[in-house]
């Protein structure tokens, strides 16, 4: 697991609100301990084999992510009203196809019921298949194949009429 990873996953734990996590891999052991606000995030990783006292990370400050994303969001959303947005349930690689070879799950203009799958995000090596709740039709999607998604990060805009 390298540091961007590690970042995203504290970012993510702070977003949740949860007040602390514990990951054992292989190789490692990662505590995320959060209070009530993203300052008083502390970070406890270790490698397992070695056998050190846990270090404390230094927080980390999580604002200057949330200001980035709600501006274009901010600008079309008005456009987009009317639409229902089916947002991201977990940060991981979005992926709208099943494997390289294969034909994409929706595209723009295809008509969808609750339980199509819409794409795959792939999170910690697990693929997960995003389910639609609701039924419509795309009307834009929202992100590139293959890129990072973070958590409730806007996928899909459905029109439900």
């Amino acid at each position: 697991m390298d540091i961007k990873e590690i970042q995203n996953l504290i970012k993510f734990v702070a977003k949740s609100g949860a007040s602390e996590v514990k990951l054992e891999m292989d190789d490692i052991k990662i505590t995320i301990k959060t209070g009530s606000d993203p300052e008083n995030t502390a970070v406890q990783y270790a490698p397992i084999p070695a056998q050190i006292p846990q270090a404390v990370a230094p927080p980390v400050e999580a604002k200057p992510a949330a200001t980035e994303t709600p501006a274009p969001a901010s600008s079309s959303a008005t456009d987009n009203s009317k639409y229902i947005t089916i947002k991201s349930p977990i940060i991981g690689t979005f992926y709208r196809k099943p494997s390289p070879d294969k034909p994409l799950f929706v595209e723009v203009g295809q008509t969808i019921s609750e339980g199509d799958v819409l794409c795959i995000i792939e999170a910690m090596k697990l693929f997960n298949e995003i389910e639609s709740e609701v039924s419509g039709k795309i009307v834009k999607i929202l992100v590139d194949d293959s890129s990072p998604v973070e958590f409730d990060q806007p996928l899909f805009l459905v029109d439900p009429s």
